[in-house]
């Protein structure tokens, strides 16, 4: 494809998928939330796009309550999508998840209870899945074993850095005053050990709508849900979760930038746009000529003298 702007292609390129809060024999979240529906939806205007990402990055809550099945579910839904598109499928664990669960159905191993922290490796690109489940608990905690092997992790930088996948995301909540009683807890003693290392980004889910921040000097992204999102500005509501607004991330990491382009899921009409058969008369174009036709305030085609289609 001819680069029209400043920058050259991404050198890598994920999706960042979150809470898909899934019941066992594909029971609908709250009596209502079409929980697999909706995952199918995203992943098949994923699918739809034309993008090829290198893996998809599942940010916790898999399934709400647990449930074996409901893993197995998940699995039938998800593998077969990232096998199409060539993705490797990243796990990471939240908590209504449950260990035992969560490690023997998606990694066909032994149960095990221990925290479910691993490492991947993207063609140079790290992501770590850090698990900050307190088993029992919905707030987020980090074991001082578990900052000892992130450490060691960290201390040799990967060619093209590193991103750490969390549930509980070490940001602020100010439009959700009640997911303080549910953050991560000792944020402090993980800044000391992310500081000044190749972190380029922290990804983050449990709070079911996208925001982004910023910690120990990391950018920090969390990716709204697939199953609910929340309606941030409803008035006498402590909460208030709605079936809208869901859908994915996109991450493109480059040389020298990271960029998170939040992917909602609409199937809302059209009102404006250009047919993809443009592309070969553009790229045909010279960089002056783009501006001419396409930047010009005053060009025929600004002027709509020259139709769309």
């Amino acid at each position: 494809m001819t680069q029209l702007g400043q920058y050259a292609p991404a050198k890598h390129v994920f999706a960042h998928i979150s809470d898909t809060h899934f019941l066992a024999g594909g029971a609908p979240l709250f009596g209502a939330v079409q929980t697999e529906t909706n995952l199918r939806r995203v992943l098949s205007q994923l699918e739809n796009s034309g993008i090829r990402p290198e893996a998809l990055v599942f940010t916790g809550d898999l399934a709400d309550l647990g449930e074996p099945d409901a893993y197995r579910r998940l699995r039938s839904i998800v593998e077969p999508v990232a096998a199409n598109l060539g993705a490797e499928v990243i796990w990471v664990i939240g908590n209504h998840d449950e260990r035992l669960q969560y490690s023997h159905e998606l990694f066909d191993i032994d149960g095990s209870e221990a925290p479910q922290d691993r490492v991947y490796d993207l063609g140079g690109l790290r992501i770590i899945s850090l698990d900050t489940t307190v088993p029992g608990y919905h707030h987020g905690a980090l074991r001082e074993e578990q900052l000892d092997w992130l450490a060691n992790v960290l201390a040799t930088p990967a060619p093209d850095g590193t991103f750490i996948a969390v549930h509980h995301p070490p940001i602020p909540t100010p439009l959700l005053w009640a997911m303080e009683m549910l953050e991560l807890h000792g944020q402090d003693a993980l800044a000391k050990v992310v500081r000044g290392t190749d972190v380029r980004g922290i990804l983050g889910g449990h709070l079911h709508y996208s925001t982004h921040s910023t910690f120990a000097g990391i950018p920090v992204s969390v990716a709204a849900a697939t199953c609910y999102t929340m309606n941030l500005t409803a008035k006498d509501r402590l909460l208030s979760g709605v079936d809208g607004g869901q859908g994915l991330t996109m991450v493109h990491v480059y040389d020298e930038q990271v960029v998170h382009s939040i992917v909602p899921l609409t199937d809302a009409p059209e009102v404006t746009g250009f047919g993809a058969e443009a592309r070969a008369q553009i790229e045909a174009m010279s960089f002056d000529q783009r501006l001419e036709v396409f930047s010009k305030k005053n060009s025929p085609f600004n002027l709509g003298e020259i139709p769309a289609e």
